[in-house]
């Protein structure tokens, strides 16, 4: 029988173990990508207007409002003062009537009641003979203011009815005055009762 001499062990003979994979460095991120760079003659958008420049305001249905609307409104600023320029603003309408006198419609007709009427009216007849509407002013007012004139020297004895017919004299010129010019474009005529239907007639007539 044979002897085992080997040295005692108090362990099992070792076994071989598996080994790990041997570890590897983890790849590094991947480097994000950068925004491109923009060049010098890049396009970059429009800057919003300034507060304080102008009165500019930001309209959302239309935008930024551009130099040409800035200048198209002025331009309408422009005319709408020019057409509020005052009681004898030019007015287009008046150049398509001429007359006797080469003075404008609507100037002429007012004669007929600035002119001291009833003498300026007739005056203004003798002279006048292309216009209509100036001959119509003129007889409305001569008759008018005839009558007038007649009343003033029957009832001169009364200081206070003169006044008061004097009154109604001042009163109906600048009232007629008014209506001569501003229905001077349309060529409406503006009767005074009785005395305006004589005044038709008799143009009629001529």
């Amino acid at each position: 029988m044979s002897h085992n001499f080997a040295p005692y062990q108090d362990t099992a003979p070792d076994i071989e173990r598996t080994l790990s994979p041997p570890a590897t460095k983890s790849p590094s991120p991947r480097p994000q990508a950068q925004p491109p760079r923009r060049s010098p003659g890049a396009f970059s958008p429009p800057k919003s207007p300034s507060y304080q420049n102008n009165e500019t305001f930001f309209n959302p249905g239309q935008g930024w409002p551009t130099e040409e609307a800035d200048d198209d409104l002025e331009t309408g600023r422009q005319r709408t003062l020019g057409s509020a320029g005052g009681f004898w603003s030019r007015r287009s309408g008046i150049d398509l009537y001429e007359t006797s006198l080469g003075l404008r419609l609507d100037w002429e007709a007012c004669l007929a009641y600035l002119g001291l009427p009833p003498a300026g009216p007739v005056i203004l007849l003798l002279f006048e003979h292309r216009s209509d509407y100036v001959r119509f002013h003129a007889w409305q007012s001569a008759l008018t203011f005839s009558v007038l004139f007649v009343l003033h020297i029957i009832f001169s004895w009364s200081r206070i009815l003169s006044y008061l017919i004097l009154v109604g004299d001042l009163g109906l010129i600048g009232f007629m005055t008014f209506r001569a010019y501003k229905d001077a474009e349309t060529v409406d005529r503006f009767q005074i009762p009785i005395f305006g239907r004589i005044a038709n007639s008799i143009l009629d007539d001529e």
